[in-house]
């Protein structure tokens, strides 16, 4: 029954480096409950726009490049939109992966973690943990959503012992304020499961899909960060005994 567990999808990708270890067949679900102003994926927000398809259909897509990925060390990452949108759906393909033998990662806001069944847990070898901002005001402002839903299942994931990778991105004049960063490093700092954090730099790729799609992208103005106020921002995770990138 639960291979033709049915989802929607938008589409998948091999990558290397950036969504876990090693190479990753990543698989982008569709639908997200935040509206990030950086989002460089506004095509994946509305769950009606992706494609219909099965666990098992993906499993099969899957294992066309299993030798590749367990070869270089990689593994399976699903991504979104946000994949906690479709819990069951995501439960499964992260089950069944890890059961052919498969490094499994879950690449998540947080914000909906309390959707995220032990048992899925249990199915996710690593948790890349998206930590928009440490202030809940500018959490707010930044993607209409709440900071503590996040806050809370770390704590969780760390209670549970699953690894994590906090991703952190840092945008001019919304994230790089150096209380809110001290605060996080010092919460990250205080989580045992974690294995490092990544600072990555706010960009602009994601610009030319709001114009397909009719729509004003938010941060049109905002610059990328200096290479030297990201790298600032690593010292303080690192001053804070963490492995940051």
């Amino acid at each position: 029954m639960a291979g033709t567990m049915n989802g929607r999808i938008h589409s998948w990708d091999l990558s290397t480096g950036v969504d876990g270890p090693g190479t990753r067949f990543v698989l982008f679900v569709s639908g997200c409950p935040l509206r990030c102003l950086y989002c460089a994926n506004p095509d994946t927000w509305h769950m009606r726009d992706g494609k219909e398809t099965t666990v098992d259909e993906v499993m099969r897509e899957i294992e066309k490049y299993r030798a590749f990925i367990t070869t270089a060390g990689g593994g399976v990452t699903v991504t979104g939109g946000e994949p906690l949108l479709q819990p069951a759906f995501t439960g499964e393909i992260l089950r069944r992966c890890k059961e052919a033998g498969l490094h499994t990662a879950l690449d998540t806001s947080g914000f909906l973690g309390a959707r995220a069944s032990d048992g899925l847990l249990s199915g996710t070898d690593l948790v890349l943990l998206d930590i928009k901002s440490f202030d809940s005001t500018t959490y707010r402002r930044l993607t209409g959503g709440e900071l503590t839903p996040t806050l809370n299942f770390a704590n969780r994931l760390d209670r549970l012992g699953v690894r994590m990778w906090i991703r952190y991105v840092l945008v001019p004049g919304w994230t790089d304020d150096a209380e809110s960063v001290e605060g996080l490093a010092d919460f990250v700092a205080g989580l045992g499961s974690v294995d490092r954090v990544d600072v990555l730099p706010f960009h602009k790729l994601g610009a030319s899909k709001y114009e397909a799609l009719g729509l004003p992208f938010p941060l049109r103005d905002t610059p990328s960060p200096a290479g030297d106020a990201v790298e600032r921002v690593r010292e303080r995770f690192r001053a804070h005994g963490l492995a940051a990138y």
